[in-house]
């Protein structure tokens, strides 16, 4: 992973992100009430719950409706259960996906994912096709500009001390991995939020060991059909795949 950035697939995301904010939003506020109703209302002691709180603002989510996010979850006891599913296949060419979703229908959402990989070129595989290829890994980007006034070296070694595993600078900003646990994926955002630096993307997520590339403008088109017809999924919290954008 060291040495690759991944600068232009986030700027991808947060382009997408912001034309469709309302169901980011949205999104969020359900991973929001599966973290609240697995492990309680209080950043301070569900460390899941506080690092999707990072997430969110990364994402530019309001205070405010983060915290009627969580009331709502936290009192609402017949608020609607969602179970967590995994969807794996491949887009054009190859490239590896894989599509996170909660869901009260799994049956709906199956058929959705399914159509969406139909339509964006790709096909779904069995569970297992491709997720070997991707490691679980905390990934928090840092534009230019936005260090908190701290030289490379500085904000390099505010990381590591912090317990981050690697530190990468590009030409765009600073990448800096962590294992996936999140204690200290938590003990290093905090180390970098008391310096007043916010990350342009902080989260958990799955990390490819290898890219693929396109190059021929009908796999580019399919593939940017298929990221955005699952982004538009209601169900489907999270997209992962190992195209180099």
């Amino acid at each position: 992973m060291a040495g690759h950035s991944k600068f232009s697939n986030i700027k991808h995301k947060k382009e997408r992100a912001d034309a469709v904010k309302g169901k980011i939003f949205t999104k969020l506020g359900r991973e929001i009430a599966v973290a609240v109703k697995s492990g309680g209302p209080d950043p301070a002691s569900n460390m899941t719950l506080k690092n999707i709180i990072l997430k969110a603002k990364a994402s530019n989510m309001p205070n405010d409706t983060i915290d009627r996010s969580i009331k709502k979850a936290g009192g609402d006891p017949g608020a609607i259960n969602y179970d967590s599913v995994i969807y794996e296949g491949y887009g054009p060419n190859g490239v590896a996906v894989m599509a996170e979703a909660l869901t009260d229908n799994k049956n709906r959402a199956a058929a959705n994912v399914r159509n969406a990989f139909t339509k964006g070129g790709g096909s779904i595989g069995a569970m297992g096709c491709v997720s070997y290829m991707f490691a679980r890994q905390g990934v928090i980007l840092i534009e230019a500009g936005q260090d908190g006034g701290l030289s490379a070296d500085g904000l390099m070694e505010l990381a590591l001390d912090a317990g981050a595993e690697d530190f990468i600078a590009g030409d765009d900003g600073y990448e800096i991995l962590t294992g996936a646990d999140g204690n200290v994926f938590g003990a290093v955002s905090d180390a970098l939020s008391g310096k007043g630096i916010q990350p342009v993307s902080a989260e958990i997520t799955m990390v490819p060991a290898v890219y693929v590339s396109l190059t021929d403008a009908g796999d580019l088109k399919r593939m940017n059909k298929l990221l955005e017809l699952l982004d538009d999924e209601d169900d489907v919290t999270n997209v992962y795949h190992n195209w180099e954008q």
